[in-house]
């Protein structure tokens, strides 16, 4: 099957496959610019109408792509004090800088005008391995089969894509942004998603860079800072906001993520694209650096319909991941795709998460994002929906959390409110607790008003970045890097008070010597089941809020603080437990209001300031009902159309 035959050929006969790739790009013609294709916004559906018709090969998409990052993949900072030192923004820089790696061999690359560190081994200089075909390549040899055959390599022929630097790819080095002194800084194969991207002919032409480790902050050690292409002085979004710019200004088709807190959907928002955090279980995370229990993979595009149609690539089960285990008999029947072409929303129920948009709980700063997605709510009402709202000051979850948060948080509970449930020197009950939550499951008035939604504790799982860091590297098996603390002593790190220390973080993780993950999967069922039981209660098919309510930071100015449960990056509770949701383009602000430090340390906020930056509308569902969320999303999305691309990052004037 043509689905098949790229994988083979790079497992059976790499020879012939090299040899066809040289043949096929050694005759192809310049790109057409005539032909009426664009790479700039096309959709996967779009590139494959045109190589079906001959206006674009699939060599000259790639080469077009890498033109685009060529003109504005370079840095996007001042670093005065060199590559690990203190940054300065630069306002227009042009630049974003987020994409570290690229998947071309130092011939190619260096004809190219890419530099040695975007090389995609370190490690292997002469990189002529011939079982590794890089990106030319492999689109050479597409071109080759649909010559021959008339037929695509698969689903996602087309789509050239980056891979987040947390996911292990068998021919471009995998590090998590960290500068260390690998042995072999190439994993010994893909993580699962890959090779299914690759089967379904997707091209894997870049890594993406990230921030270290996956944690916070738009910088790597070894890719350096990112940058928001709306606004190169703002940050770009969370870890996965190499990923997300790059879709942003076109200089890739789609990017694959990864969200532990909102790091797909918040980077997806203020970059205005569609970013999907799919059900826990769906993905597998099998070749993710430090896999934890609350981590997703997902795909981060600029429509919906292409995020479906990479989740019909990658979803299912996989056993070298547990988890997928319970994606057995849960997936569709029918692709996602075909859910993601809805124009109408009759008899779909939507609930209003009153409790992520209330003014009066946050500031000035969150005002107008709320105002954009209490527009979203129209918007869907005029496709059909019915909208569940319990208005300003409401809150949609708070009767279940009332009724079953004791019962089922019940230690946790009880410990949160030590003049209910009190306890003695030792911690020993100084009452009878059980009895106190019996007469609240009679009477859930009782339950003290500070339990909400936007207050619910989030609990950590102790030891787990520790033993999930050192598992993945016992797997990958370098000789030089056998656990986090030779990350430690052999990692290279930067500094620059405005962003996180990889150092000190890597080194409090471990210091761990206990795995216990016991309270968070307690808090993980507790939460389902309120979540659960209310969306049925109120037969709910779905609910919407902000993605985030504040707008991207300068980059070295102090974040907005959190306040009654709001985080400065976005609503994170459901998703973190597992729920799907997905961030669709919901507009963009027309000023906002930044923060500033004063010289005793604190800060206060500052503005309004005018700046046009995109804002997003979340979708959150049941567990393994991504359908939902794709009829919901590409219904609202082709009624507004409120996707536009980066104004400094157009088309380069040539090319397809």
């Amino acid at each position: 099957m043509p689905e098949t035959l790229l994988p083979e050929l790079r497992m059976r006969t790499p020879l012939l496959l090299l040899g066809m790739a040289l043949a096929v790009a050694a005759c192809d013609a310049p790109p057409d610019a005539s032909s009426g294709f664009q790479v700039e916004e096309s959709t996967i559906a779009r590139t494959q109408e045109a190589l079906l018709a001959g206006e674009v090969t699939t060599v000259e998409l790639v080469e077009a792509y890498l033109a685009r990052i060529r003109a504005y993949n370079g840095t996007c900072v001042e670093q005065p004090a060199g590559r690990l030192g203190p940054i300065a923004p630069i306002a227009n820089a042009g630049q974003i800088n987020a994409l570290s790696t690229l998947n071309l061999r130092p011939d190619a690359r260096e004809a190219r005008g890419f530099g040695p560190r975007r090389a995609r081994s370190l490690t292997d200089a002469a990189d002529d391995r011939l079982d590794m075909p890089d990106a030319l390549e492999v689109a050479a040899a597409q071109d080759l089969l649909l010559q021959q055959t008339g037929e695509l390599a698969g689903t996602l022929h087309g789509a050239v894509m980056a891979i987040k630097d947390q996911y292990d790819t068998f021919d471009m080095r995998t590090t998590s942004g960290a500068d260390v002194e690998y042995a072999d800084d190439r994993p010994p194969d893909d993580a699962t998603f890959v090779e299914r991207l690759r089967q379904a002919g997707a091209i894997i032409l870049a890594k993406a860079n990230l921030a270290e480790y996956a944690s916070d902050g738009a910088r790597s050690a070894f890719g350096g800072t990112f940058c928001n292409p709306y606004d190169t002085e703002r940050e770009p979004g969370m870890s996965s906001a190499g990923s997300a710019s790059a879709v942003a200004a076109n200089l890739v088709t789609c990017a694959i993520g990864e969200e532990t807190v909102v790091s797909i959907r918040w980077p997806a928002a203020v970059n205005s694209l569609v970013g999907l955090a799919p059900t826990q279980e769906l993905v597998s995370r099998d070749g993710m650096i430090g896999a934890g229990l609350n981590m997703r993979t997902g795909p981060i595009c600029r429509t919906v319909a292409d995020a479906a149609r990479i989740l019909d690539a990658i979803a299912g089960y996989d056993p070298r991941d547990a988890l997928t285990a319970f994606s057995v008999g849960r997936m569709p029947e029918r692709p996602y795709a075909d859910a993601a072409a809805a124009e109408r929303l009759d008899g779909v129920r939507i609930g209003v998460v009153r409790e992520y948009m209330d003014r009066e709980a946050f500031s000035v700063a969150d005002e107008e994002s709320i105002r954009l997605v209490e527009r979203a709510l129209v918007d869907l009402e005029g496709i059909g929906a019915a909208i569940v709202d319990p208005g300003p000051g409401g809150a949609l979850f708070q009767a279940c959390i009332d009724r079953y948060a004791p019962e089922y948080y019940n230690s946790a509970f009880t410990r949160a409110y030590p003049e209910i449930f009190p306890v003695d020197e030792a911690g020993e009950p100084a009452a009878d607790h059980i009895a106190t939550l019996l007469e609240m499951n009679r009477e859930p008035e009782r339950v003290p008003d500070r339990w909400t939604l936007r207050s619910l504790e989030r609990f950590g799982a102790v030891g787990e970045s520790r033993y999930m860091m050192n598992r993945y590297l016992a797997e990958r098996g370098d000789a030089n890097i056998r656990s986090q603390a030779d990350l430690i002593e052999r990692g290279t790190f930067y500094e620059d008070a405005n962003f996180p220390d990889r150092r000190a973080i890597l080194e409090r993780s471990d210091a761990a010597m206990v795995l216990d993950t016991a309270v968070r999967l307690q808090n993980r069922f507790a939460l389902r089941v309120i979540v659960m039981q209310c969306l049925e209660e109120q037969q709910l098919d779905a609910v919407v809020y902000p993605t985030a309510s504040v707008p991207p930071r300068r980059l070295t100015a102090p974040r907005e603080p959190a306040v009654n449960g709001r985080s400065p990056v976005g609503w994170s509770r459901l998703g973190r437990e597992g729920f799907p949701a997905l961030t669709v383009p919901a507009g963009f602000t027309t000023e906002v209001w930044d923060r500033e430090r004063g010289e005793d340390g604190s800060t206060r906020l500052v503005g309004p300031v005018p700046a046009r930056l995109p804002v997003g509308v979340d979708f959150l569902a049941r567990p393994f009902d991504e359908p939902m969320l794709f009829r919901i999303a590409s219904a609202y999305e082709a009624a507004t159309r409120r996707r536009e691309p980066p104004s400094d990052f157009g088309p380069l004037g040539e090319g397809p």
